[in-house]
């Protein structure tokens, strides 16, 4: 039977419809949760826009203003209905695997399509994870309109067990964000010492999947009903300053359309490429992807010399961020309505 990787009778259009049935545990998450709002129709704007990668998009917020005195005598003055304009930027990254012949030979070879597809899909869903981890780590640099020390709940100065995440801290951090509106809250990516420390409070719960009659754990979690994400990559840091190292852990919690999302897609996705010669011959998978991940409330800030895809480490440069204001530029969006709030704890 012909590898996967051998350009002669690879088909990328089948290749790609494998990749979207093979399930996607992070992608669903977040999908399932509504984290990632999914917007088609930036794809279009974008495609209209010169580049085809940076866009600005209007936001509508919400009605307001003090109620006057209805007495008969005091004139009803109007105001009209909010509107901001938000920046985007398209991530665009890619990747290549090599597979040699003589392994495939000494093997016995199992390159089976659904084997690799469902490879390939979880390697994307890791990197689109470090992506938001990116831009998340970023907007929490950005003082402006004092969002990052209104949607952070920092306990790693406190004694002891004060300074872990405990049963009553998520509710603390949720509504210390958003107030009143804090159950909009849907999602939290924590790293794997927070987790288990909640596991040992037991207020972390796996979720349970039937299976042909059988209750087996999954790779997702739940706490206080909200989706939980466990990832090392991006949720600590170590301050090695003083005589002892110190490592904080930051909980990121996300609710719903904290992110708006669009897969732009890429002009070939998906390609082999043949070597006959090197190492005895060799095929090559070649993979691409353009997405993007706007996080609601923030623009993305162009330096003087363009970005055309940024890269994770720009992502997380809080200069590169900058809060909605209104179309005359007076006014920030409402610090409130922005579902993205972090936790700093000790554990």
């Amino acid at each position: 039977m012909a590898g996967i990787f051998d350009s002669k009778y690879f088909n990328a259009e089948v290749f790609g419809k494998y990749l979207e049935t093979v399930p996607r545990v992070k992608q669903n998450a977040f999908l399932k949760s509504g984290v990632l709002r999914t917007r088609s129709d930036l794809k279009n704007m974008l495609a209209d826009q010169t580049g085809g990668n940076f866009i600005s998009v209007p936001m509508v917020g919400r009605i307001g203003g003090t109620p006057l005195n209805y007495d008969g005598s005091t004139n009803i003055t109007a105001t009209s209905l909010g509107t901001y304009l938000q920046s985007m930027i398209v991530v665009g990254r890619a990747k290549a695997w090599t597979e040699r012949d003589f392994s495939y030979d000494i093997t016995g070879g199992h390159d089976f399509m659904a084997d690799i597809a469902a490879q390939v899909g979880d390697y994307w869903d890791d990197v689109d994870q470090a992506t938001i981890l990116s831009i998340l780590k970023g907007i929490f640099g950005v003082t402006t309109n004092n969002f990052s020390a209104d949607h952070t709940l920092d306990i790693s100065g406190e004694t002891g067990t004060a300074a872990n995440v405990g049963a009553t801290t998520l509710n603390n951090a949720m509504q210390k964000a958003a107030g009143a509106n804090k159950n909009i809250f849907a999602m939290a990516i924590m790293n794997s010492a927070v987790a288990t420390n909640l596991e040992n409070l037991q207020v972390l719960e796996y979720a349970k999947s039937d299976e042909n009659g059988f209750q087996r754990a999954t790779a997702l979690a739940t706490w206080n009903g909200r989706t939980v994400l466990i990832d090392d990559e991006g949720t600590s840091e170590t301050d090695t300053s003083g005589e002892t190292p110190v490592t904080t852990y930051t909980t990121y919690i996300l609710g719903q359309g904290a992110i708006d999302y669009c897969d732009c897609g890429a002009k070939v996705p998906n390609e082999v490429d043949r070597d006959p010669a090197t190492n005895g011959g060799m095929d090559t998978l070649y993979t691409r992807q353009r997405k993007l991940f706007a996080p609601h409330g923030f623009s993305f800030v162009q330096p003087t010399t363009a970005i055309i895809s940024p890269t994770n480490a720009q992502l997380e440069t809080a200069a590169r961020w900058a809060p909605v204001k209104d179309t005359a530029g007076t006014g920030y969006y409402d610090s409130k309505a922005i579902p993205i709030a972090r936790i700093i704890s000790k554990g």
